[in-house]
């Protein structure tokens, strides 16, 4: 994601430099200009990034956001309370959905993960605190211009994720999550979200 390309829009001429891989998909550009990098805090919300970027293993970004809504439908809004009582007439459901990425395994990572979530809050720890704890409390710079896979805190972070018992997030999918949750800020250093993302305040 180093690069970056200058996109025209379908309706008005738009000039501004974008990310690459943006490229000239409506729906990228519009996650790329509206999502990608801006600091996520609520705790929600990031379990529902780290479980969509489990299910983007071994395919692409692009896949997991045109499924997105009915992911969205199919696992109750992504409320770890609901999820975390899904059984084996919820996997069968799950499996038959032609909308969603139909693997066995993520979607009992899934399931998994929505009960690890709610024990970490019943044991009253705040699963957003706990995250951006590892990186300081505060969105990173990567000031190289060039994004990596994976870095010495994505594979710490993964560890811990591993260690509290979740699946599927081993250090270059745990690197994507805090890319887009803007844990990193990875836009390039031509992208005009650059510096955007870089004002924006604590949620």
């Amino acid at each position: 994601m180093a690069k970056s390309t200058e996109i025209k829009s379908d309706s008005t001429e738009d000039k501004r430099v974008r990310c690459a891989w943006a490229g000239n998909d409506a729906l990228m550009r519009r996650y790329h200009d509206e999502e990608w990098g801006v600091p996520q805090r609520d705790s929600r919300a990031l379990w529902e990034v780290l479980m969509l970027e489990g299910f983007q293993a071994g395919l692409s970004w692009q896949t997991i956001l045109r499924k997105r809504e009915a992911f969205r439908k199919a696992f109750r809004g992504f409320d770890p309370v609901k999820v975390a009582k899904f059984g084996e007439t919820e996997i069968a459901r799950l499996m038959s959905d032609e909308g969603i990425i139909r693997s066995r395994a993520k979607i009992k990572a899934t399931l998994a993960g929505a009960r690890i979530f709610l024990e970490m809050q019943s044991a009253g720890e705040d699963f957003s605190d706990w995250l951006w704890g590892m990186v300081g409390g505060k969105p990173l710079l990567n000031a190289t211009g060039v994004a990596p896979a994976k870095t010495a805190l994505s594979e710490a972070m993964s560890a811990a994720l591993k260690k509290r018992g979740f699946k599927f997030v081993g250090p270059v999918i745990v690197y994507a999550f805090m890319q887009a949750t803007g844990m990193m800020n990875d836009h390039s250093e031509v992208c005009f979200r650059r510096a955007q993302v870089g004002r924006k305040k604590k949620a």
